[in-house]
């Protein structure tokens, strides 16, 4: 693997299942102490997990006192016990694409999957879309799949985990890759909170998939 760093693409793009309504935690307050006494007031440490998550996350890597931040921040305290491709279970990461149709692809595999999973022919849900700007410069792997392609593989995150993981520990602000469920498309995964500026929710977004099919349906909804 060759060590090539380079900027994230500008703007990116992330969908957010409308079922997590978004909660302004972190929005509002203007200090680190503030945000940990709003957090328990709200009960977000009531799940040990998110409480352990918080503690590992450097106090000067929170995001707070802007708007968005709750988003940001939840991205990171709350986790599939599993991990995800470049994250494992114990901190969470910020996923995010170049365009918004690689992120439809990204989160339609995941939807078919779970409708496989609980024995539906098709499954439908709806999302909302967020734009952001990536600060920093990322381990770039884009292009390597040969070199790398345990990092690669589809049905595994070990690999990539591990990578990830080392990235996240030597200080890395992320790793930009190719898409594995969108064919040109690029992902970017960023580990830092503050390097994350200006999300801005945009459009909801209803995505069908059907368990057998690689066929997606992605509608625009009203505002």
């Amino acid at each position: 693997m060759n060590d090539v760093f380079s900027a994230a693409p500008a703007p990116t793009y992330r969908l957010i299942p409308s079922r997590f309504p978004p909660i302004g935690l972190f929005d509002t307050v203007s200090t680190t102490a503030d945000a940990a006494a709003v957090m328990e007031l709200a009960e977000w440490t009531n799940d040990r997990l998110v409480e352990e998550r918080i503690r590992r996350l450097p106090e000067d890597e929170w995001v707070y006192g802007r708007p968005n931040s709750s988003v940001i921040m939840a991205t990171f305290l709350h986790v599939q016990p599993s991990g995800a491709r470049f994250n494992g279970p114990d901190l969470g990461a910020w996923y995010a694409a170049a365009a918004l149709k690689t992120a439809a692809f990204e989160v339609g595999h995941h939807l078919r999957r779970e409708a496989a999973a609980t024995g539906r022919a098709a499954m439908e849900r709806d999302f909302r879309a967020y734009t952001a700007g990536l600060e920093g410069s990322y381990l770039d792997i884009c292009g390597q799949q040969a070199q790398c392609p345990e990092v690669y593989a589809s049905g595994s995150y070990t690999a990539s985990q591990a990578l990830g993981e080392g990235t996240r520990a030597a200080g890395g602000a992320g790793i930009l890759y190719d898409s594995v469920r969108h064919q040109g498309g690029v992902n970017v995964v960023a580990y830092r909170p503050r390097n994350i500026a200006d999300v801005t929710q945009t459009d909801h977004w209803r995505l069908r998939v059907e368990a057998g099919s690689a066929r997606m349906e992605m509608r625009k909804l009203a505002k």
